[in-house]
């Protein structure tokens, strides 16, 4: 078995290509508009992760953007990702410096979330052993769900 995607449905794609993409990092690995359907699909890979989705066409995170749709309430749009990062530390403050809140600091120097424009919950684990925690991290509070 081997893992392929995983797909979230998105309301703004450009919003949600600036968060994934701008922000947080992630490659467009490629685009497919389907005109008889009203879909757009993105597909979008790690920097760690793009020789192996370029040749395996996996690990990617698939945006669907549904032309006619505005919004999904009530979940239906899934549940959270999850990233390794060198630095949780570095890649929290990077996010932060560039508008994104931080909804569940780093205060155990090893897991952060963050959410996308759609409220989707973006897990943040350290690669490797945690970091020792630190200010401002270790008092910093919760930000609203994640």
């Amino acid at each position: 078995m081997q893992y392929l995607h995983t797909m979230i449905r998105v309301s703004d794609l450009d919003a949600t290509l600036d968060f994934f993409c701008n922000k947080l990092g992630l490659i467009e690995t490629s685009r497919k508009d389907n005109e008889k359907g009203r879909f757009t699909l993105v597909f979008l890979a790690a920097p760690d992760d793009l020789k192996t989705a370029e040749l395996q066409k996996s690990p990617l995170l698939e945006l669907t953007y549904n032309w006619d749709e505005s919004g999904y309430p009530g979940g239906r749009n899934f549940g959270h990702l999850a990233y390794r990062v060198d630095d949780i530390y570095a890649t929290c403050q990077q996010l932060m410096d560039k508008g994104v809140t931080i909804n569940r600091p780093p205060r155990d120097g090893y897991m952060a979330f963050i959410k996308s424009p759609d409220g989707i919950s973006i897990e943040l684990l350290q690669k490797g052993d945690k970091l020792e925690p630190r200010e401002p991290w270790l008092s910093m509070e919760n930000s609203g769900s994640w």
